[in-house]
């Protein structure tokens, strides 16, 4: 980006760096990882769980640019994705659980909206920490959200069940959580409703 760019042809004339300022964003956030992975590495071997994993990423990066997120790295089988609408972060993993069945595996996932400051590949804040930490919260086959999320998809055609509150590591307060659905008779990754 141009700012970067000045920022390096800056730093060759001058000798001195300037601060790059963080892209800041409103966003959806989705983390996402794999239930019990090393159980699953130990029970199905090296090979199997390869191939389990590749088909996992397939799956994950596919509903991500469907549901046009933006992926950011993350270690292992971990996903983080931001979304420019909170209904299609809920969306994208709500799908994303109901497909990665067929290879026998869970996901747990986590979405929360919130600002985020982005450096080049990296995104940091304050909103990140709590959508990992609403993941950490969630058991297999569960997408878990904030209140802030509930209320702000609204007749989306998403259904939502109190998950209690919950003290959330390093974030402060406490944070009531809700478990995310589709209405009754939708299926998952019916694009009309994106």
């Amino acid at each position: 980006d141009m700012d970067t760019i000045l920022a390096d042809i800056q730093s060759f004339l001058t000798g001195v760096t300037p601060e790059v300022t963080p892209d800041r964003k409103l966003a959806a956030i989705l983390f996402l990882d794999i239930v019990s992975s090393t159980d699953h590495l130990a029970r199905d071997g090296d090979q199997a769980w390869s191939n389990t994993l590749t088909s996992y990423y397939n799956v994950v990066r596919k509903e991500i640019a469907r549901y046009r997120g933006e992926e950011f790295s993350v270690a292992g089988d971990g996903f983080l994705a931001l979304f420019d609408g909170p209904a299609r972060a809920v969306r994208c993993a709500l799908t994303i659980a109901a497909s990665v069945k067929q290879l026998e595996i869970d996901i747990r996932a986590g979405v929360h909206v919130g600002e985020c400051a982005i450096v080049g590949t990296n995104v940091t804040g304050l909103a990140i920490h709590t959508g990992a930490r609403i993941m950490s919260s969630a058991e297999a086959g569960m997408v878990l959200t904030s209140q802030t999320v509930r209320d702000l998809v609204a007749g989306s055609g998403l259904r939502f069940a109190d998950h209690g509150e919950h003290v959330l590591k390093g974030v402060p307060d406490k944070h009531r959580l809700f478990l995310a659905m589709l209405e009754e008779g939708q299926l998952p990754g019916d694009t009309r409703l994106v």
